[in-house]
């Protein structure tokens, strides 16, 4: 990921600072709606609020955290679209599971040279 920072070098920018609500029915799954605020803490309406949706996937490993923008004006025309972007959401977590699984069972594992015994001689250690 090319936007990872470690721990070390973690600074907040306070340029880009949001406020987060939580909004949930408590039956399907949650709103986070991120109002962007200036570093005093004031409302910045210079740039726009972003809405995220997230929900879990139940998978044979567990529950899986899905998360994923969607695109609204506003509260209630982000709860209309939820839906639609869960849907995205998670065909996109299956997509990249999928991958996961296909590079997993096409890795190779090639031992060091001299890391087996030869064949067909036991060696005592």
């Amino acid at each position: 990921m090319a936007n990872e920072t470690r721990v070390g070098d973690a600074r907040m920018d306070v340029a880009d600072l949001y406020r987060e609500e939580i909004f949930t029915d408590r039956k399907v799954g949650t709103l986070r709606v991120l109002q962007p605020v200036t570093g005093a803490g004031a409302p910045d309406p210079a740039r726009p609020t972003i809405y995220q949706g997230e929900a879990q996937l139940m998978t044979s490993m567990g529950p899986l955290p899905i998360s994923f923008d969607i695109d609204a004006d506003n509260l209630a025309d982000a709860v209309e679209r939820y839906g639609e972007a869960a849907k995205v959401g998670v065909d996109r977590a299956m997509r990249e599971l999928q991958q996961m699984r296909r590079e997993a069972q096409s890795s190779i594992v090639i031992p060091e040279t001299g890391a087996l015994p030869p064949q067909g001689k036991i060696q005592l250690r």
